[in-house]
């Protein structure tokens, strides 16, 4: 059964219209997801997000089998109820934290920020690496992944992928889809083990060069998931190398299933990326520089030209600023909290500084992916 309808494409560019069903709820596409990395949206609730009208939440694998571990979610049936969630949740397999977890480690192999020993050795049969909260050893395999998301009770489930960063040579990414194609095909036989009715999607891996990306789609498209991520990019590469990518990689995946662009990103870079046939975004950036006083406004209600801005609310012009910080929002306080009020809060360090800038930015995204899927309707994108 295919859960993915494809409503319409676009008459200008690639960009499409269309819904994708799960056992939480449909969503529209394209859309965005709010990062829970770890069962939560830093300083937002759960209520926060149905009230930002959010249609879909990412958490993090690799943190929530670390804290607050699989036995406390098998014990409660899942993230959904530990969280107070009713919608729909995507879990990345994990692999791309532990894949990252050089650029945490000083030269000694020691994390920075608690001094635990983290390192990980990756091999054909899996990642092993050592907890960042207690050093101890783990081992990521494919088929434990797919465990590991159906405790957590995951409405779309990742396969555990090898993400190289650019630029990479072409020997290290031409293994890297390699192992990612094998253990894609693992990933698919786990689910058939445990029997599992959650959606879950390849990954297609091949850095920047187009003859891997190929290969990796058509081996992929063989296994037949439910639907296909593009890994891999905004990773060090230009963006124009990473458009360069989508418009052969995105076209040479099926139409009929979703297409998700991992870990994307600016504003400029979704709409792009739709244009190219791309449904489906995450990314720590709104929520990320919310917590250091970046704030992204609408100047008008398009997305075309410079219809947005990014300010830094520490800014000492921001302190007699008494304009409110959205007047149209949905939600009550970024009506009337004005931007002097914001800059005060940061510069006293008050928590409720990095909440209003969350809930800005958030809705920011989520806004912008409406306006997206009405001008594809309209066909003006």
């Amino acid at each position: 059964m295919n859960n993915f309808k494809l409503i319409k494409e676009s008459k200008k560019t690639k960009a499409r219209l269309g819904s994708l069903k799960t056992k939480h709820g449909v969503i529209e596409t394209p859309f965005f997801m709010p990062i829970a990395t770890k069962a939560a949206i830093k300083s937002l609730t759960a209520d926060d997000m149905l009230n930002l009208e959010s249609q879909i939440l990412l958490s993090n694998t690799y943190h929530l089998y670390l804290r607050p571990g699989m036995k406390l979610l098998q014990s409660v049936k899942g993230l959904h109820k530990f969280m107070n969630w009713p919608g729909p949740i995507l879990t990345d397999s994990g692999g791309f934290q532990v894949f990252s977890l050089d650029a945490d480690l000083n030269r000694k192999g020691i994390n920075r920020d608690n001094k635990v020993k983290v390192g990980r050795k990756i091999t054909d049969k899996g990642v092993e690496f050592r907890s960042y909260l207690d050093g101890s050893k783990h081992m990521f395999t494919p088929e434990k992944v797919i465990k590991i998301q159906s405790i957590i009770g995951s409405d779309i489930m990742m396969v555990l992928d090898e993400c190289v960063g650019n630029p990479s040579t072409r020997s290290a990414a031409s293994k890297a889809v390699n192992r990612t194609t094998k253990w894609a095909g693992e990933c698919i036989k786990a689910k058939n083990k445990f029997k599992l009715n959650n959606l879950l999607f390849g990954i297609v891996q091949g850095s920047l060069y187009k003859d891997l990306r190929l290969k990796s789609v058509a081996e992929l498209i063989k296994l037949e998931f439910d639907g296909y991520a593009i890994g891999g990019l905004a990773v060090g590469e230009k963006p124009v190398d990473m458009y360069k990518v989508l418009d052969y990689t995105a076209s040479a995946l099926p139409k009929d299933k979703p297409r998700y662009l991992m870990g994307v990103g600016y504003p400029d870079n979704i709409i792009e990326a739709v244009k190219r046939g791309v449904d489906m975004f995450d990314c720590v950036i709104p929520t990320r520089e919310a917590r250091h006083g970046r704030l992204y406004i609408y100047n008008n209600d398009s997305i075309k030209g410079k219809f947005y801005k990014p300010i830094n609310i520490l800014n000492a012009k921001f302190s007699n600023d008494f304009k409110v910080i959205n007047k149209d929002s949905k939600i009550k306080e970024l009506r009337e909290y004005t931007f002097a009020y914001l800059h005060h809060l940061f510069k006293t360090q008050e928590p409720l500084a990095i909440r209003l800038a969350t809930l800005n930015n958030i809705e920011f995204y989520l806004t912008l992916m409406k306006r997206i899927r009405k001008n594809i309707k309209e066909n003006t994108l």
